[in-house]
């Protein structure tokens, strides 16, 4: 076999829905320092390295150059394998929730077993407890019974060490199925979604900025010129702006939708008027001013605050009667 034949050839991936990969690596290979000096992780359930935060993500080149540098430098022959095509948010959605549906049932199940586990664990403990003398006779040192009694006593306190901790397990299990199984609800909770909303908003305006160039006025009255983007800056701006905006517009379908169904207010400075109450995180404020996007309110200590149309609970006029 030849020098070239020994040379291993790895390969970096980048697509949509998996992220970056990286193929062909064997445990003690040599590459797990600089992938991990480049940020790469390991994943078992992949059975692969990966660079975290890159699904559904424009790909990190200077990233990946660097990593197929060292690489090479390291003895491999690395070969790079980039799609930028990006998902629809329905897609990326569809695929996040049935993902997040899985971990639930995963981490569900995994629960289960462990209580199962602390009830056995439970019931060795109470056998061993019950193999002590009755009432606590203590041990006749001495004795031809104490070797055993000192056993006795040995394995019941082992067994209800091991009951505590797989109860801990347990309840620490069961704990983390029960946030996993409220994680798509929390996701798609009104709060969350109008949040959503208005940072794609704002992510939005950022990226139409750096596209056609703007300029801002610093301290002092100097001028920052950015330059309208050029190239494949600008290319990969526009793929931005085109996946911010599809993102944009489905969550504005899905708070589109909460509205229709009732489950929020759409409050806007047509609806509240200075004067009126709003519910706020459990307390009532009264209204000083209605602002474009949020309330001027004014708290029980006669402090004035800003709460957004999108985090009013509830909200009653002038005329209603007056609220606890």
């Amino acid at each position: 076999m030849t020098e070239s034949e020994l040379i291993m050839t790895l390969t970096i991936s980048h697509e949509a829905a998996a992220g970056t990969l990286i193929d062909g690596t064997a445990q003690g290979d040599g590459s797990a320092e600089p992938l991990r000096g480049n940020g790469w992780r390991w994943s078992r359930n992949l059975g692969s390295w990966y660079l975290p935060h890159s699904r559904d993500r424009e790909p990190k080149t200077h990233v990946i150059e660097r990593t197929a540098d060292q690489l090479r430098a390291t003895g491999f022959d690395v070969e790079i394998s980039i799609d930028i095509t990006r998902r629809a948010t329905t897609d990326i959605e569809a695929d996040l929730l049935e993902r997040r549906d899985g971990r639930a049932a995963a981490l569900d199940a995994s629960a289960d077993r462990k209580a199962h586990a602390a009830a056995a664990e439970n019931e060795r403990a109470a056998r061993a407890l019950r193999r002590l003398p009755e009432g606590g006779e203590p041990i006749h040192v001495g004795h031809h019974s104490e070797a055993g009694h000192r056993n006795a006593i040995a394995k019941a306190d082992a067994a209800m060490h091991r009951s505590a901790d797989a109860d801990r397990e347990a309840r620490q299990a069961r704990a983390r199925a029960d946030i996993a199984a409220g994680g798509n609800d929390a996701r798609y909770a009104p709060v969350t979604v109008a949040n959503r909303i208005e940072k794609l908003r704002s992510e939005q305006a950022s990226i139409r900025r750096r596209i056609a160039g703007h300029t801002r006025t610093l301290p002092g009255g100097y001028m920052d010129v950015t330059a309208p983007a050029t190239g494949a800056y600008a290319e990969r701006l526009e793929r931005e702006l085109t996946a911010t905006t599809d993102a944009l517009e489905y969550w504005r379908a899905v708070r589109a939708e909460q509205v229709t169904t009732g489950q929020v207010t759409d409050y806007s400075r047509e609806t509240i008027k200075p004067g009126d109450l709003i519910r706020y995180f459990g307390s009532w404020h009264q209204v000083i001013r209605a602002n474009p996007k949020s309330v001027t309110i004014r708290d029980s200590f006669g402090h004035p605050g800003t709460v957004p149309y999108t985090h009013i609970r509830e909200h009653r006029t002038t005329g209603d009667e007056t609220t606890s």
